[in-house]
This record gives C-alpha cells, sequence and structure tokens, in this order.
C-alpha cells in the first residue's frame, strides 16, 4: 500500500490511496482551455489598440490584462500537481475518507449507511485519459461527496464495493 504524508486532521494509522496521476494532465487542459478564452477576451483591446481602431486606450492597461491572465495561469499550473497529490481516499470497515487541500486541508467521513447511491461519470477528457468520478450521495444534499481522478477500473470496483457496503449497512447486517 503507498505511504501518505499524515497531517494533524488525518485519522490515526489510516492510509489514503492517491488518485491518478493522469489528472494533473486534465486539470491542465481544463485550465490551459479556460485561459485561452479568457486571454482571447482579454486580448482585445490589446489587438485594437495596436493595430490602431482604439489609439486612445492606454497602452500599458492593453497589455495588462493578457499578462495578468498568463501569470494566473502559470500559478494555476504550477499548484495543480500539489493539489492532485493531495487528494486521497481510503475505505474503512464503516466509511469512506476523502482527503484534500493543500493550504486549506480536509477529510470528509462518507458513512456507508448514508449512502443512497454511488454515481459513475466520465466526461469526454476523462474518458480519452481513462479515468472517472466518483459522486456518493448521501441523504443530506450538503455533505455530497466527489472523488475525481480515478482510474476507470479502479472507480468500477469502488462503486461495486461501496454499494455493497452501503446496502449491507442499510439492512443492518
Amino acid at each position: 500500500m503507498p505511504k501518505s504524508k499524515s497531517s494533524s486532521i488525518d485519522p490515526e494509522g489510516v492510509v489514503f490511496l492517491p488518485v491518478s496521476g493522469k489528472l494533473v494532465i486534465a486539470r491542465f487542459i481544463s485550465a490551459g482551455i479556460g485561459a485561452f478564452l479568457v486571454l482571447a477576451i482579454t486580448a482585445v483591446p490589446l489587438i485594437l489598440h495596436r493595430s490602431g481602431v482604439w489609439p486612445g486606450y492606454p497602452g500599458w492597461l492593453a497589455w495588462l490584462a493578457p499578462i495578468i491572465v498568463v501569470v494566473i495561469l502559470l500559478w494555476e499550473m504550477i499548484l495543480i500537481p500539489r493539489q492532485v497529490r493531495a487528494i486521497g481516499y481510503a475505505e474503512r470497515d464503516d466509511d469512506l475518507l476523502i482527503r484534500g487541500g493543500i493550504m486549506f486541508r480536509r477529510v470528509m467521513v462518507v458513512p456507508y449507511g448514508r449512502m443512497q447511491y454511488v454515481d459513475v461519470t466520465m466526461g469526454p477528457l476523462e474518458r480519452m485519459l481513462g479515468l472517472s468520478t466518483i459522486h456518493l450521495h448521501t441523504a443530506s444534499p450538503g455533505t455530497n461527496a466527489l472523488l475525481n481522478g480515478l482510474p476507470a477500473a479502479e472507480a468500477g470496483r469502488l462503486r461495486e464495493q461501496l454499494s455493497a457496503r452501503g446496502e449491507a449497512k442499510l439492512a443492518g447486517l
């Protein structure tokens, strides 16, 4: 089993399994597409200024917005690998633990007996990379858990395992 760093909020003796490293690629692609769209919009004043259509627009301001978008994208690209490494999950006898966060860490505990259904989804990017996302729906809408970046086979196994354990807990076994 892979070892993971323990933090002060991690339960004692629990080993969290990591999600797939391919999630880094998926997040890079998503961030890149989003940044490209925002960059295209923020570059309009620069293009209009440089082409002479909008000569009265301040040149420094025309350059500032695209530069800010690029800086934010670079910062996000630095953080994404660390964010993905922070995500993990652990199956225990009575519940599933989901961990995440770098600066603001969180550990979510989802008791098997509270699960109503387990949903596995794959978007086009996830399908291309062989990843899946598991949605754990509970009785309370505020506590629905999400675990993305799982390999498709592991997501299928986990869905069946969680469903079986949830049914067993509901049946009182």
